[in-house]
């Protein structure tokens, strides 16, 4: 019996089936999840924090290295599934939650960590929440040494790019830590297969950056209108003068007539630290911890296949 008739019969024996609406896609293939543990680097004195553990294929796999790991599952429909596929394992705590409002420092203590208990966090998310996941763990009070994702594969590749190719998403992504695409999987070794690939990437944290907020603030601006110069999205979308902007660009090394795709993580950081030099606010509108939702994305990446309450 192959793998995916086994999750199939599972679900089935407690009636449930893979969710449309969450985008479940369950995977199947056994060796796939043990190279994503090995991504991982996971040590036997670090806490490993699983987002969409679906029915526990990669848990299992988690809790052979892991001090403790954290499965955060999103569908509580699963959740008695989980608890039965898991009941001979003592090391995992099973928490049903949405991971994005997941207070992690205190989740971390509760599973009897501290602030410098090494974290590796192991997860598979649509990309529209991708980023904001990225910063709810990386901002949070807890010690991430490596964060492994599962995305759709073109998703992988905008979060991979570099400077030339850049998007508003590998801005989100790459302010925070290098991401590294490792492996292309196929659908097949998903259940139900999806009709795209994915891919697994490993983004390892660096030094934190200031003026996050003011950087997000001038990316959002900045790729707000395709292929235009930087002088004139910066200054339609934060409503500066064109004069103004000119002076904030120039002043941070940049050239005005470029365009947001071309600049570094660094040169963004300049940016920020150049336009609070100048005293622009960071409250002048609300805004948004997505990152992925502009129409830099939303206009030419496809529906994702994976979703926090599937398996990694």
């Amino acid at each position: 019996m192959s793998n995916s008739t086994t999750i199939k019969n599972k679900l089935r024996s407690v009636g449930l089936a893979p969710r449309k609406s969450l985008g479940q896609n369950f995977l199947s293939d056994d060796d796939v999840a043990r190279k994503i543990v090995r991504f991982a680097g996971i040590k036997p004195t670090d806490i490993a924090v699983e987002i969409g553990p679906g029915i526990g294929a990669l848990t299992r796999h988690l809790a052979q290295f892991a001090r403790h790991v954290i499965a955060i599952e999103i569908d509580r429909n699963l959740i008695p599934l989980l608890e039965q596929e898991l009941s001979d394992v003592t090391n995992v705590t099973i928490l049903q939650a949405d991971a994005l409002e997941v207070d992690y420092a205190r989740v971390i203590r509760e599973a009897g960590g501290d602030e410098t208990t090494p974290v590796r966090v192991v997860g598979n998310l649509p990309y529209y929440i991708t980023s904001m996941m990225i910063r709810r763990i990386l901002e949070s009070h807890i010690n991430t040494q490596a964060v492994v994702l599962t995305v759709q594969l073109e998703v992988a590749e905008r979060m991979t790019a570099l400077p030339g190719d850049m998007s508003l998403l590998a801005v989100g992504v790459q302010v925070y830590g290098k991401p590294e695409l490792l492996m292309k999987l196929d659908p097949s070794v998903f259940y139900p297969q999806p009709e795209i690939d994915s891919a697994v990437v490993r983004i390892i944290p660096q030094g934190r950056i200031e003026h996050t907020v003011e950087l997000f603030d001038l990316a959002r601006a900045g790729f707000s209108q395709k292929r235009k110069q930087m002088r004139n999205t910066i200054s339609a979308g934060l409503r500066i003068a064109k004069p103004d902007v000119d002076e904030l660009l120039n002043g941070a090394n940049i050239d005005p007539t470029r365009r947001a795709e071309t600049l570094s993580i660094p040169e963004w950081a300049h940016l920020a630290d150049n336009y609070v030099s100048h005293g622009y606010s960071i409250a002048r509108t609300k805004r948004s911890d997505n990152l992925e939702s502009d129409s830099d994305n939303n206009s030419d990446v496809a529906e994702p296949n994976t979703a926090n309450s599937t398996e990694a």
